[in-house]
């Protein structure tokens, strides 16, 4: 059984490598390899820091997935959820998105998707969320589902 931890500024190139490994079916289902997570560098990864708690998954010693998020006005910004394919489903990203949605204390949760990742959006559907717009982000094509899951009052979600 793996452990979810904290990462540091010196995990940056692994996650890369992860975020390059676990994004590469997502530029495969939209016929578009220029999609921001596979164009990232270690730098931006480093840079993340800055604004996001960064989380990694650890299994037998690996770094097996991530997420990444940032609370504003109220509300967690989740972002970059990823597992290696070697280690997909096994129940690590239900662990990281448990495990960031456990440290922030927000009043609701946003992330999105690309429209077409059925397997992604059922799996956010699975853990409370539900789509509430669909829209495209300047930096490419990509139709993204907003996804949101809201805090009961006065809990944080878990």
């Amino acid at each position: 059984m793996g452990r979810v931890i904290e990462a540091k500024i010196g995990d940056a190139e692994k996650i890369l490598s992860i975020q390059k490994l676990a994004y590469r079916s997502e530029a495969e289902l939209y016929g578009d390899f220029n999609i921001e997570p596979l164009k990232q560098t270690v730098s931006d990864v480093e840079k993340a820091f800055g604004d996001y708690l960064i989380l990694k998954y650890i299994e037998d010693g690996e770094l097996a997935g991530s997420v990444r998020a940032f609370q504003k006005d109220g509300t967690c910004h989740i972002g970059k959820l990823m597992v290696h394919p070697d280690f997909q489903n096994k129940g690590i990203a239900k662990a990281l998105m448990k495990e960031i949605e456990r440290r922030f204390n927000a009043e609701r949760f946003e992330l999105f998707t690309g429209s077409k990742s059925e397997k992604n959006i059922r799996f956010y559907e699975k853990l409370g969320y539900a789509g509430f717009k669909t829209a495209k982000l300047e930096r490419e094509e990509t139709l993204f589902i907003f996804m949101e899951k809201v805090a009961k009052a006065g809990t944080t979600v878990i």
